[in-house]
This record gives C-alpha cells, sequence and structure tokens, in this order.
C-alpha cells in the first residue's frame, strides 16, 4: 500500500534536507583563505614528484581487470547460496558448471602467467 512508505519518504526527506543544509551551511560559515601551499598536490603525506601523467606497466591493469573479473564472479555465488535448498539438483549441477568455468578460466590465467608480477 502506497501509505506504508510514508515512513521512508519522511526519513529521506529529512535526510537531504540535512545534507543540503550541511553543505549550504559549510559553504557560507567556513573560513576561505586560500594560499599556494594550501592549493598544492598532497597525498599519503609525500609531495608530488614528476609527472603525473608518466606510463606505468601493463602488468598493474592486468592484474586489477583480473581482480574485478573474479569479484564479480563471487557475487554470482550468493544468490544461490541463498537459494541453495529450493533450486535443487538443477541449481548445484549449474553452480558446479559456472564453478567449472571460472577454474578452467583461472587456470589458463596462472598458465600464461598473467599473474608473476616480475619478468624471469
Amino acid at each position: 500500500m502506497p501509505q506504508d512508505y510514508i515512513p521512508v519518504l519522511i526519513q529521506t526527506l529529512i535526510v537531504l534536507g540535512f545534507v543540503i543544509t550541511t553543505m549550504v551551511a559549510t559553504h557560507f560559515l567556513g573560513p576561505k583563505r586560500y594560499s599556494r601551499a594550501k592549493l598544492e598536490n598532497f597525498e599519503c603525506g609525500i609531495e608530488g614528484l614528476g609527472n603525473a601523467r608518466s606510463p606505468f606497466s601493463v602488468k598493474y591493469f592486468l592484474i586489477a581487470i583480473l581482480f574485478v573479473l573474479f569479484d564479480v564472479e563471487v557475487i554470482f555465488m550468493y544468490p544461490w547460496a541463498v537459494n541453495f535448498k529450493s533450486l535443487g539438483k538443477e541449481g548445484f549441477i549449474d553452480m558446479f558448471l559456472f564453478m567449472m568455468l571460472v577454474l578452467a578460466g583461472f587456470i589458463y590465467i596462472i598458465l600464461k602467467g598473467a599473474l608473476k608480477w616480475d619478468k624471469r
């Protein structure tokens, strides 16, 4: 029923009101002191050196993409685990085949040496 969502709507309006009020208040009430040192890039306690556009190894991106790939595959296992009993034998076989494909891909990546960081 639509009236069941009234508390959610009220809470959403309160949260949005708080966020907007806080952002506007900090913009008008906060100090405005600009200096060269304040506007300089600073990260992790280390001053920036050199060009930010310097190239890095493709291995870094390959590891990141493989992590995302296998992480997304693990997300597919959660709904299966929640509905394990209701899916029965067919669901078990489907997940077994899915896991075999994931394992085959992982073995292929290992055999290709994609996870080896150093060239040897």
